[in-house]
C-alpha cells in the first residue's frame, strides 16, 4: 500500500473540480489534483487532511500531527494563497512553519511534494496598485518554499513560471481555485516529478476535463450568491490592507517589481498562455462552499 497524505488548503481539498457524489440526489462534492494523482500510485490510500482557509501556521499546528500519525510514503504541502491574502502576512513565521512541517515529514520517511504558486494578484485581475503588493508577497512566499525544497530535497513544482498555469481555462470562476483542467495540470506535474524520482506509477491523469465546464449562467449565479459574500469578506480585511501597503510603497518609492527572473517570466506568461486505474481509498474533510 502507498499512503499518500495531502496537507494544505482548499486547493488540495479539490475546490474547483466538482464531481457528482449521488446522481439520484444530485449531490456534488470535490475531487481535485490529490485524488487524481493518488489514482496513479500503486495500491493507494489517500488521506486528505487539508482544511478550507488554512495558512501555513494552521498546517503546522493542526495538520502535521495528523499526517505523521498516518506514516505517509508520499506527502504534499501545497499552501500559501491564504497567507498572501491575510493582513498579518509574516514571511519569517511562514518559513519557520514550512521548514518544521516539511522537515518532520521527510524525517518520517515521506517523499514530499511542494509547489511554487502563481501570483494571486494577476490571477484575480487586480489593478496594478493592488496587484503589486500581492506580487511581492507571492515572490517572498515562493522564495521561502524554494529554500525549504532545496534544504529537504522535496519534489518541487514551479507553477509560478509554468506557462499553462496562466491559461484562464485552468482556473475556476473565482480565479483562486483551479478548474478541473487546472487540477489535472497539478496532478500531471507532480506525477512527472514522482516518476523522475524513481516511483513506479500508472499512466498520468489525462489533461482534458471529463466534465463540461460551468456555463456562463452558472458562473454568474455563483458570483451573484457565494461570490458576493467572498468579495464582501475580502473588502473588509484584504482591500484596506492592500491599499495601506500600496501607499507605503508609494511613499518609499518602491514601485518596481522585485529584481528576480521569475517575475519577468511570469509577466510575459499570460499572453503566451492565451494564444493558443484503480480508485484509491480516500478520507477527507468536506469543504464548505467558497
Amino acid at each position: 500500500m502507498t499512503t499518500f497524505v495531502a496537507l494544505g488548503d482548499s486547493i488540495t481539498l479539490g475546490v474547483g473540480d466538482p464531481i457528482r457524489l449521488d446522481p439520484a440526489a444530485s449531490k456534488r462534492g470535490w475531487r481535485g489534483w490529490a485524488a487524481l494523482l493518488a489514482e496513479t500510485l500503486p495500491d493507494p490510500a489517500l488521506h486528505i487532511v487539508a482544511t478550507n482557509g488554512a495558512c501555513m501556521g494552521d498546517l503546522e499546528r493542526d495538520q502535521l500531527p495528523q499526517a505523521l500519525q498516518l506514516r505517509p510514503d508520499v506527502a504534499s504541502v501545497v499552501i500559501g494563497v491564504n497567507d498572501t491574502l491575510r493582513p498579518n502576512f509574516d514571511p519569517d513565521r511562514i518559513a519557520a512553519a514550512a521548514a518544521h512541517t516539511v522537515g518532520a515529514l521527510r524525517a518520517a520517511g515521506a517523499d514530499v511534494l511542494t509547489m511554487r504558486l502563481p501570483d494571486p494578484g494577476r490571477m484575480l485581475g487586480l489593478p496594478g496598485v493592488l496587484a503589486r503588493p500581492l506580487a511581492r508577497r507571492a515572490h517572498q512566499l515562493n522564495g521561502v518554499m524554494d529554500e525549504v525544497a532545496k534544504r529537504f530535497a522535496t519534489l518541487h513544482f514551479d507553477a509560478a513560471t509554468d506557462v499553462e498555469a496562466y491559461d484562464p481555462r485552468m482556473w475556476a470562476v473565482d480565479r483562486l481555485h483551479p478548474s478541473e483542467r487546472g487540477h489535472r495540470l497539478i496532478a500531471r506535474r507532480f506525477h512527472a516529478l514522482l516518476a523522475d524520482s524513481g516511483h513506479l506509477l500508472g499512466a498520468p491523469p489525462g489533461a482534458e476535463p471529463m466534465n463540461p465546464p460551468p456555463t456562463k449562467l452558472a458562473e454568474f449565479a455563483w458570483m451573484a450568491t457565494k461570490g458576493t459574500a467572498w468579495v464582501a469578506r475580502r473588502s473588509t480585511d484584504l482591500v484596506p490592507n492592500l491599499l495601506a501597503m500600496a501607499f507605503a510603497e508609494w511613499r518609499s518609492g518602491q514601485t518596481n517589481w522585485p529584481d528576480h527572473g521569475d517575475d519577468l517570466i511570469a509577466e510575459a506568461v499570460p499572453d503566451a498562455a492565451q494564444s493558443d486505474s484503480a480508485a484509491p481509498s480516500v478520507t477527507s474533510t468536506t469543504p464548505a462552499p467558497l
